[in-house]
């Protein structure tokens, strides 16, 4: 009788283990799917990651280079001052999109060209993500909204 129930607590603080064991791997991998870290032109320019791996790469929308193709497809480039990367987008773009304004994407870098699936633009005059006005200070191509020219 004893260790028949010594057995069974065996068999089920094991069940247990491997239960929490498989739920982490689960929920660590869908976290790790979840996550998309970001990455300024430099830095992308610099070490390129596989064209398996989404990320999300911001910047400005380098003046001159936004070229609407056939259908919805739109090309430009995004810079940090240090670096432009390729941009190809398939989609409708926010009213506030346009060269010169600062600029969120979220794809993936395929033989060297940014295939974004989606973008974000900033949503007033005066806003623009941290994410790149970290990256446009490290290049030192950052101004204060408020700032004005010196002249």
């Amino acid at each position: 009788m004893k260790g028949l129930k010594k057995r069974r607590r065996i068999q089920i603080v094991a069940i247990a283990t491997v239960a929490l064991v498989f739920s982490t791997a689960v929920i660590g991998d869908s976290m790790r799917d979840g996550i998309n870290f970001f990455r300024a032109p430099a830095q992308v320019a610099e070490n390129p990651p596989p064209p398996t791996e989404v990320f999300r790469i911001g910047g400005l929308v380098e003046e001159g280079t936004l070229v609407r193709g056939e259908g919805a497809t739109i090309r430009f480039s995004v810079t940090d001052g240090g670096a432009s990367i390729p941009v190809e987008f398939t989609g409708v773009l926010p009213d506030l999109f346009g060269e010169g304004q600062g600029m969120v994407a979220t794809g993936k870098l395929v033989d060297g060209v940014f295939v974004a699936s989606e973008i974000l633009a900033k949503h007033d005059e005066s806003y623009m993500p941290k994410e790149v006005i970290d990256a446009l200070k490290e290049q030192g191509v950052y101004v204060e909204p408020d700032a004005e020219p010196n002249g």
